[in-house]
C-alpha cells in the first residue's frame, strides 16, 4: 500500500504524529531536515496526496505511526433508578369521617347534581396542591376534600372563606364550581345528614 492511497484523515494523523515525534529537537540541529508540512499537496488528479515521508537513519522510510487505541471503559457500579416515581402516600382519613366518594353518593341520593366526578386525591400530595389532604373528588358542582383531622380542614376552610363549607374533616369547596350560591345550602345539608 502506498501513502497516496491513505485517506486524507490518515495523512493528517501521520503528519501530526511525525511533527510531534520530531518536535523542537530537530530545530536545534544544523543538518536537520525541514519539518513536514501538515497540509497535504494535491496530485494531478486533484485528490490530496501525502508529502513524502521523512527518511529515518540510513535513508529508509520509517513505518507510519498507528493511531492510539481508545482506553477501555472503566468498570464501575451503575446507578439504577426506578422506572417510575414511588407512589405518593397520603395521610389516612380519620375514623368516622366519610370518604369523598360517599359524600358524592349522598349528594346524588338527595337529588343534587354532581356531574363528572373525578378522583383527584393524588393532588393532595407534594407533587400536586400539597394541601396534605387524604382525598379529593372534584365535580362540576362542588369539590369534596377530606382531611386527616379537623384542624387541617378548618385551616383550609378559613383560607377559602365564603367559598367553602366545613363539617368535621370534610370541606366542600365552591371556588371552581358552577353551583349557584342559592343551591349551596342543599349540599351542606346533605353533608350534615351523612352519618
Amino acid at each position: 500500500m502506498t501513502h497516496r492511497s491513505l485517506p486524507a484523515v490518515g495523512v493528517l494523523l501521520l503528519a501530526v504524529a511525525f511533527t510531534a515525534g520530531c518536535g523542537s529537537d530537530d530545530a536545534d540541529r544544523p543538518n536537520a531536515a525541514p519539518p513536514a508540512s501538515s497540509t497535504p499537496s494535491q496530485d494531478v488528479t486533484g485528490l490530496p496526496s501525502a508529502a513524502p515521508p521523512p527518511s529515518g537513519p540510513g535513508g529508509s522510510a520509517t513505518a507510519p505511526a498507528t493511531p492510539a487505541q481508545p482506553a477501555p471503559p472503566q468498570q464501575g457500579t451503575t446507578e439504577r433508578r426506578p422506572a417510575s416515581p414511588p407512589p405518593v402516600v397520603l395521610p389516612p382519613r380519620p375514623a368516622g369521617a366519610p370518604a369523598a366518594q360517599q359524600v358524592v353518593d349522598a349528594f346524588r341520593a338527595a337529588g343534587l347534581k354532581v356531574p363528572r366526578p373525578k378522583d383527584r386525591s393524588v393532588d393532595c400530595g407534594p407533587d400536586g396542591l400539597g394541601l396534605g389532604c387524604s382525598e379529593i373528588v372534584a365535580t362540576d358542582a362542588v369539590t369534596i376534600y377530606v382531611f386527616p383531622d379537623e384542624v387541617s380542614a378548618s385551616d383550609i376552610a378559613e383560607t377559602w372563606s365564603g367559598q367553602s363549607y366545613q363539617r368535621g374533616a370534610v370541606v366542600l369547596n365552591y371556588l371552581e364550581a358552577k353551583t349557584p350560591a342559592a343551591d349551596r345550602p342543599r349540599y351542606e345539608k346533605a353533608l350534615n345528614n351523612l352519618r
